[in-house]
């Protein structure tokens, strides 16, 4: 099992999609969202703290659908308008405490890379290694987690920092939430990334494991 180091100047957490239509009320809301919002907030207040970089993303489209593709027709409600930019089912839960000197990388598919500045950011900044929380586990976040594996960035995912929501019978039977969350995790921590919980990066952190801000990359 890989045990990646947290120096805050090659280190970035990503934090994905906390907007509205995913973190509560609404039916493709992960049950624990609010849950997970509480955590990362608490993980990114820390991470500011010593000097790593907190970065939020947003999965939208283009209000005119100039972008929206076949995205639209595997998924109707996105053809609705549901995660239209500029929405209030899109825009970022206001409970989310985004700082004004963190970044927000608006995305138009499930990757946070794909179509994005992302790696831009990061490269530019000397980043390596990236810690990703968020919603949902097993779609944005993982299809992230992956993206950047394959990129050679360094990947911490939190399992209890990330959720996800149950899905109806495809074909294969109903699935629970808590079933696809303990798998989607299973399969980062074995292929793609080292697997820990919030808590587990917060007591690294806050036992002075890691460089202090005055030794951050400018």
């Amino acid at each position: 099992m890989v045990n990646f180091a947290l120096e805050p100047s090659r280190t970035a957490l990503l934090i994905i999609d906390m907007q509205n239509v995913f973190v509560a009320n609404s039916p493709i809301a992960a049950p624990t969202g609010v849950d997970v919002l509480s955590r990362l907030n608490r993980l990114a207040a820390t991470c500011r703290e010593v000097g790593i970089e907190v970065i939020y993303t947003a999965h939208v489209v283009r209000a005119d659908h100039s972008n929206l593709g076949i995205l639209g027709e595997m998924l109707p409600p996105v053809h609705a308008g549901l995660i239209d930019d500029g929405s209030n089912s899109g825009a970022l839960h206001p409970a989310l405490l985004v700082d004004e000197g963190d970044i927000v990388v608006k995305k138009p598919r499930f990757g946070a890379f794909y179509g994005t500045d992302l790696e831009l950011i990061l490269r530019h900044r000397g980043i390596d290694t990236l810690i990703i929380g968020g919603i949902a586990t097993n779609v944005c976040c993982e299809t992230t987690a992956r993206e950047a594996a394959v990129r050679d960035f360094k990947v911490v995912f939190l399992g209890d920092g990330t959720a996800t929501f149950a899905l109806s019978d495809m074909g294969c039977g109903p699935i629970s939430a808590e079933e696809i969350q303990r798998v989607s995790c299973s399969v980062i921590g074995f292929f793609f990334g080292q697997l820990l919980t919030v808590d587990q990066v917060l007591e690294r952190l806050r036992a002075g494991t890691v460089s202090r801000p005055s030794q951050r990359i400018a």
